[in-house]
């Protein structure tokens, strides 16, 4: 989509890319909701998996729905995966959605509206609303979000020095991301949402907002906790936006 270019939501076609990594068991419930989406609207779109190194049944767990094509990435990186989704797909908006994330009904058609609306706009993003975590939990993460959200305004129109994505829920230009030379193979995993959220910015407006939320797997959470999650997450954004390096450079598989 170029900049300044003014589209009516049916005109525009989106292509989703779904990294996965032995996601053999929650990669259904993400498919099903995005074809569900696609459904629901008037525009045009596809459905890549990327079999990221798998080693369980998620490549044909992912060709057992009709229209949903699947691209092999054999080195393991998120970064790497979206990439290969990218560089497989058509569409002029490239969503990217984990393949343990579950679209809420609507969720495209807000994704139409908001591009439809802002020629300028090339990134699109919401927080995650995570499953199998406790109320207090709920709250921390809120508040987390809060907190970042209130950076991403700082960053974006305080000290123009970036902006905020939340990786496994946004959207974005085809146009602007090869401007920008795609993804980044330095982020494996942490930080390369914020990657190319600093590198979108420079060449148009990226967006996040409480109205594009997604459900996600709240594993990583019960994992790790949420306040070591949070703080390792806090120091990659701010070290990625600062220094164009993520802070921690390996990355635990929870499954």
């Amino acid at each position: 989509m170029r900049d300044g270019e003014a589209l009516e939501p049916k005109d525009i076609s989106i292509s989703f890319v779904v990294p996965a990594f032995n996601e053999e068991r929650l990669l259904p419930a993400t498919l099903t909701a995005i074809l569900a989406e696609l459904r629901g609207v008037g525009c045009a779109g596809e459905v890549i998996v990327v079999d990221n190194a798998s080693t369980d049944a998620t490549a044909a767990v992912a060709r057992s729905f009709v229209g949903v094509r699947v691209v092999d990435e054999p080195v393991k990186s998120l970064a790497r995966a979206r990439q290969a989704g990218f560089t497989a797909a058509s569409g002029r908006l490239i969503a990217n959605i984990d393949a343990d994330t579950v679209l809420p009904e609507g969720w495209l058609d807000r994704v139409l509206a908001e591009f439809a609306a802002n020629p300028r706009l090339v990134a699109l993003s919401g927080p995650y609303v995570y499953s199998g975590i406790s109320r207090t939990g709920a709250l921390a993460v809120r508040g987390f979000y809060v907190i970042g959200y209130g950076f991403y305004v700082l960053n974006r129109f305080v000290f123009r020095v970036g902006s905020m994505l939340q990786g496994g829920n946004f959207i974005v230009s085809r146009d602007a991301l090869a401007r920008i030379g795609g993804y980044s193979s330095d982020f494996a995993f942490y930080g390369e949402d914020t990657d190319v959220a600093c590198r979108l910015a420079a060449v148009g407006d990226v967006k996040f907002t409480f109205r594009q939320w997604a459900h996600s797997s709240g594993r990583r959470l019960a994992k790790e906790g949420i306040v070591r999650m949070g703080l390792r997450y806090a120091l990659n954004f701010m070290w990625t936006t600062f220094f164009r390096r993520p802070f921690t450079q390996t990355s635990q598989d929870i499954r």
